[in-house]
This record gives C-alpha cells, sequence and structure tokens, in this order.
C-alpha cells in the first residue's frame, strides 16, 4: 500500500493538501461539485444534505466531502468551523490520519487533498478520497453476510486498535465491503490515536447499536446476536494476533 507523500498549496483564504506523488498541484476548482458537474464528470451525489459527491477524474474515481454539522449546532451554523489553527481544520487532520493508516498498511482509501477556506473566526472544510470501486457498506449489506465475514470484520476493527486508532463514529455505514470481500473502513472525522482503554469497549457499543438501528430500520436487513458473536470471536482473534506480534 503506497503512502502519500504531503504537499501543502497556498490559496487565496486558506490551503491545500495534496498528495504529490499522485499529482502534480491540486486545483481549488476540486472542491467546487459544480465544476464536476459542468464537465459531466459528477457520477453520485449522497450524504446527509447531499455532503457526498462521486466523481470521475482524470486520475480515477475520487469521492469529495463537504464538511458538514450535526445535531442542534447546525441550526446555528451548518458547515462553519470555529478556527483554532490550520493544523486543527477537520480536513487537515483527517488527511494526516489517514496518510499515517496508509503508511501502516491499513484498509482506509488513500486521501488525496484537503482544502480549508477560513473567514474571520470560522472556517469551512472539504475532503477528497479514492473511491473503493465495486463496494457497498455493511448497511447495504447486511443480510447477506457470512459468519467468515463477520469474523473478518472483527479481525479488522482489531487491528485498528492494536494501533490505537480511535475512529469517532464507527458504525455500519462506514464499514465497505469490497467486491473481493476485503474490508475497509472510512470517514475518519474526529478520529486520532490513543493509548489502549476503555474506549474501544464504547467504539465496539457504538457499531453494535448502528447494526440494530439499521436492521429496525429496514425489512431487508436482519442483524442477530449470532452475527456480532461471530464479529466479537474475529475481534479476539485479532487481539490475539497482536499478542503474537508482540512476543
Amino acid at each position: 500500500m503506497s503512502a502519500p507523500v504531503e504537499q501543502r498549496l497556498e490559496i487565496p483564504g486558506g490551503g491545500i493538501l495534496y498528495d504529490a506523488s499522485r499529482l502534480r498541484k491540486a486545483q481549488p476548482d476540486w472542491f467546487d461539485r459544480d465544476y464536476w458537474s459542468n464537465r459531466k464528470a459528477l457520477t453520485q451525489v449522497t450524504g446527509g444534505r447531499g455532503s457526498v459527491s462521486f466523481i470521475q477524474a482524470d486520475d480515477g474515481r475520487w469521492v469529495l466531502r463537504h464538511y458538514r454539522r450535526g445535531g442542534l449546532i447546525a441550526r446555528i451554523s451548518q458547515d462553519r468551523y470555529l478556527w483554532t489553527g490550520e493544523n486543527r481544520t477537520r480536513s487537515f487532520a483527517e488527511w494526516r490520519l489517514l496518510a499515517e493508516l496508509r503508511r501502516r498498511d491499513l484498509p482506509v482509501p488513500a486521501p488525496v487533498a484537503a482544502r480549508y477556506l477560513r473567514s474571520g473566526l470560522t472556517y469551512t472544510a472539504d475532503l477528497i478520497t479514492e473511491e473503493l470501486p465495486s463496494s457497498r457498506t455493511l448497511a447495504q449489506s447486511l443480510s447477506t453476510r457470512t459468519a467468515d465475514q463477520w469474523r473478518a470484520m472483527g479481525r479488522t476493527i482489531a487491528r485498528f486498535h492494536r494501533e490505537g486508532v480511535h475512529h469517532a463514529d464507527l458504525n455500519a455505514h462506514n464499514i465497505l465491503i469490497g467486491a473481493d470481500e476485503s474490508i475497509y473502513i472510512l470517514d475518519f472525522d474526529r478520529g486520532r490515536f490513543r493509548e489502549r482503554g476503555p474506549w474501544e469497549a464504547a467504539v465496539l457499543s457504538r457499531l453494535r447499536r448502528s447494526l440494530e438501528k439499521v436492521s429496525r430500520q429496514r425489512s431487508d436487513a436482519h442483524f442477530s446476536e449470532r452475527n456480532w458473536d461471530a464479529l466479537m470471536e474475529g475481534y479476539g482473534e485479532g487481539e490475539g494476533e497482536g499478542e503474537g506480534d508482540s512476543g
């Protein structure tokens, strides 16, 4: 798995990070959905309030995400965040985290470019990642997962936890299953490295609640205790692999 090479670009009112190993230079227009729509390169728009755009770029298929707030605070500001410094912008932080996860050979999408635009005490943010082809979310394929696949998911999550990677919102919609049954984890906004601890159990509990919610909301999605037991069995196997490595 190739590791991105970070390059920073100054732009009016903000900045861009991009992977210099795959791009000669990032363009500010890439973060504008209308730019891609006008070029007939916008293939799909999804996500809350249309925040995710799928793009056919010259370099391949990309996913453009505009950071948006959720919950009560979204009534005040849908997409503006308090400025606390460039390195703490949501987009730069996630780009760098994904780059480090790729260096550690963890299954995440490759970061392409990130941007922030500052206005006074607030800023907006956008992130471009590589699209994982022929893949479906766990939520979209919940009823078709076998016991072996549930165990594989558990082992994958354990790999991240062994590295101290805290995913802030692991759920059924950001676990991706590839055409070859490879498992990827997406959406590392607010993710970070931490010392191992009780937060790992909290991440798993959050995932379980998400799976149960999808199962309740969709008649074609079935999640059972047996599924969860298989995932946790795989998680335990993954933890055991880590102990073997350290020994």
